[in-house]
């Protein structure tokens, strides 16, 4: 479960990233977080994750406050950041390695995460090399399984389909169903709202900092007449 109340988020005292925002992510949903550029999405993400601070409101992940009970509310998170572009002097062993000791996941345990997500992604062979000569869809494959490695029960994911193969993509969104389905919670934004139409049971819109919309696909076709997707985004987050 993540919930966010009366969140807002200001950069050099004026700049308002973030403003006023609240919504849920029940327990066996994925919710998909949609908005232009600027809008405040990875923002919110970092702030969700602890990242970023906020300015003011509370932060819940499964009934943890990320402000009060920090360590608590990141155990239950998984989280794929915006860029793959890190540890990069690392093997990829070593960098899952680090993760994992980061979140004293057992060794047997984790032997057993590792084989499963590097044979799921087909990373088995290159677990060896170090990260910086991986191409960006193999980094981004590697945060997947860093993000994992612990079994979180929490998925927060920062357009975590971006530079995916599409044998990779297809696995991903797999594993997001199968979690979601397991009585588990998955936010992540995407900026295609094709993927958010076959995959979500809700999305949230934002714009400027804001919530435009949160609900089901169906329920946002039926509000705006329309079934055109793109058409909708365009007319809910045009800038005056």
């Amino acid at each position: 479960m993540i919930k966010i109340k009366n969140v807002t988020k200001t950069y050099n005292n004026n700049i308002k990233a973030v403003d006023d925002l609240n919504f849920e992510v029940n327990n066996g949903e994925i919710v998909g977080f949609i908005g232009p550029n600027g809008a405040g999405k990875t923002t919110t993400l970092k702030m969700l994750t602890g990242i970023l601070e906020p300015d003011n409101g509370e932060i819940f992940i499964n009934d943890y406050s990320i402000l009060k009970e920090p360590l608590k509310a990141k155990q239950e998170i998984g989280y794929i950041a915006d860029s793959p572009d890190m540890f990069l002097r690392l093997t990829g062993i070593e960098f899952i390695n680090l993760i994992a000791d980061i979140y004293k996941v057992p060794t047997k345990i984790r032997r057993k995460r590792i084989e499963e997500l590097s044979k799921r992604f087909e990373l088995e062979n290159v677990l060896g090399e170090k990260m910086q000569s991986y191409s960006h869809g193999m980094r981004q494959k590697m945060m997947v399984m860093a993000a994992l490695i612990h079994n979180p029960s929490v998925w927060i994911l920062d357009e975590p389909l971006i530079g995916l193969d599409p044998k990779s993509a297809f696995a991903l969104k797999k594993m997001m169903r199968e979690h979601a389905d397991a009585g588990n919670s998955v936010l992540f934004s995407t900026h295609v709202l094709e993927i958010a139409e076959k995959l979500c049971d809700n999305i949230i819109i934002i714009n400027h900092g804001k919530t435009c919309f949160y609900g089901t696909i169906d329920e946002l076709k039926k509000k705006y007449k329309k079934d055109d997707l793109e058409k909708i985004f365009l007319e809910m987050t045009n800038n005056d």
